[in-house]
């Protein structure tokens, strides 16, 4: 459904301005939803109504001034024949705006992020998730899908050990882990073709190859599991983030959702001495001095922006809210004052980067975070900067020995610290990354490598309500093909919605106004339910 431009067109020196609204875009979905019909909102160009889904919660949180501006219609579906109602004075409108921090204005109400839909309040809210990310792509042939009969070529130098789960072997640089196996799963056989960082990302975190140029911008053709889930679980309600990066993983996005659900980025490091929340400052600023700020960059006259797809301005102005919201809440100040644990916790996690990384991550779900991103960092030490171990660019045998000895270390840490918490349940905590490596080695003037592969991958699960000790699938004695239990990508995704409780078997908006499935032909992985 899409309105056709009414006319006479309000301020024609500002044509420009005049934006195309879709109603598709956001009433698509919520047609269940009763809707506000918005009266003529001059600065911004508008000569016609806009129909908003809202919620009771959201219309609580208007203020009496800015509902004025508004008619109520119960349930009400919007059609052409609709007629603009008159006219908000841009001051009236403005100051309504600004009247309790609570007061939503149309552009916050348009933003997708507010329009979480019917579904999500029905939908159960403690379920938190923490991605611990391997960026590169770690080699399921070191790590947990070892083959120690395979031909030389392929098996590599290290082999495997018993865990206490009999039957389940992982590499013998993970002995940490190799005692936790009974809190964990290993998935071995997911399984996509794409080729690249970029486009493999993206097939396993949108459900949809993609057709990606392998150089920046990354632009995402459809949204990640992220931004999906914080779609329709909707905002966190305690003054905390709904999803945190740390720092943010590369390549994903929110697409056609919108970039409000993008994640909150901390690119500061918690293992450094005096370690403070960049963009942040808990003790230097008050509420209402970045209150003052954020109102002032919300005058719409000096705003060009762009109610269709509106991202950049969007992102903009939700990072800053997010911050605002984090500055004004003791709960999230708390979580993220990492020096309050004490020092055997924080040695138990490992003095380094990704060590503390992980110790804040089991903070931030605390604290009421939903969703929690970790990248793996470089490794003091190493001459990897990634998990990308091609033969051309470093010996990926002695590059693992260094890398896995602290992936093993941050990885039993934080499933036993979630355990003995009693968030076994209510936690779910992955390690992966976009690809795997080629089973069979390469050679570059000597020195060995595996090179980029996706058609056998391994992946752990911990906690998260799902069954723990036991291996999904498994490979042939090359590690080169599925031979039990194949699992794609959108399977893997169909799996984590669930365990997240996401309806993945219905629809979003596209940017072009079209209802997209959101797992095409995906299937939860039975045995871990």
């Amino acid at each position: 459904m899409q309105f056709v431009e009414k006319k006479p067109i309000l301020m024609k020196h500002r044509r420009s301005l005049i934006c195309r609204v879709r109603c598709a875009r956001l009433a698509a979905p919520l047609y269940s939803l009763p809707c506000i019909r918005s009266p003529v909102i001059a600065p911004l160009g508008i000569s016609r109504p806009v129909f908003l889904p809202t919620t009771p919660q959201l219309l609580s949180s208007m203020s009496p001034q800015l509902l004025e501006g508004f008619d109520m219609f119960s349930n009400h579906r919007p059609t052409n024949s609709d007629r603009c109602i008159g006219t908000l004075k841009r001051r009236s409108f403005l100051k309504a705006g600004a009247a309790t921090l609570g007061g939503l204005t149309l552009p916050q109400l348009l933003r997708l992020q507010s329009a979480v839909g019917e579904s999500a309040s029905s939908l159960p809210q403690n379920k938190s998730m923490i991605v611990l990310w391997l960026w590169g792509g770690p080699s399921h042939m070191e790590t947990f899908d070892l083959k120690p009969e395979a031909p030389i070529e392929y098996r590599g130098e290290f082999f495997p050990i018993d865990t206490n789960v009999p039957g389940i072997q992982i590499s013998e640089h993970l002995p940490r882990l190799a005692k936790l196996a009974d809190k964990f799963s290993l998935l071995r056989s997911l399984s996509h073709d794409s080729p690249g960082h970029v486009n493999s990302t993206h097939t396993l975190v949108t459900a949809y190859p993609g057709n990606l140029v392998e150089t920046p911008p990354y632009a995402p053709e459809h949204p990640d599991m992220w931004s999906v889930i914080s779609h329709f679980k909707g905002p966190v309600q305690n003054g905390v983030p709904a999803h945190v990066s740390l720092p943010r993983v590369r390549y994903p996005g929110a697409a056609y959702l919108g970039g409000g659900l993008d994640p909150f980025t901390m690119t500061s490091d918690p293992n450094e001495k005096n370690f403070k929340v960049q963009n942040v400052k808990f003790d230097s600023i008050t509420a209402d001095r970045a209150l003052n700020r954020i109102s002032l960059k919300e005058e719409f006259d000096r705003l060009r922006r762009d109610i269709d797809t509106g991202s950049s301005m969007e992102t903009m102005d939700q990072f800053e809210r997010k911050a605002l919201a984090m500055l004004t809440s003791g709960r999230a100040e708390k979580a993220f004052k990492i020096d309050e644990e004490s020092d055997e916790v924080r040695d138990r996690y490992g003095r380094h980067t990704v060590g503390q990384r992980c110790l804040l991550a089991r903070r931030l779900v605390e604290a009421g975070v939903r969703l929690v991103t970790i990248d793996f960092p470089y490794v003091p030490g190493q001459k990897a900067r990634s998990w990308d171990d091609h033969a051309s660019v470093w010996n990926i045998f002695e590059e693992m020995k260094q890398r896995l000895p602290v992936l093993d270390q941050v990885s039993s840490a934080l499933i036993s610290d979630l355990y003995e918490r009693g968030l076994q349940d209510d936690v779910l905590f992955l390690v992966m990354g976009e690809m795997s490596h080629t089973p069979r080695l390469s050679n570059f003037k000597g020195q060995p490598g595996r090179e980029h592969w996706g058609k056998t991958m391994s992946l752990l699960l911990s906690g998260g309500g799902l069954n723990m000790g036991q291996v999904v699938g498994s490979t042939n004695k090359k590690g080169d093909e599925v031979t039990s239990d194949p699992c794609t990508p959108n399977d893997f995704l169909a799996t984590m919605y669930r365990a997240m409780g996401v309806p993945f078997e219905t629809h979003v908006t596209d940017f072009a106004g079209r209802p997209t499935p959101l797992v095409p032909a995906g299937t939860p992985i039975a045995q871990l339910f």
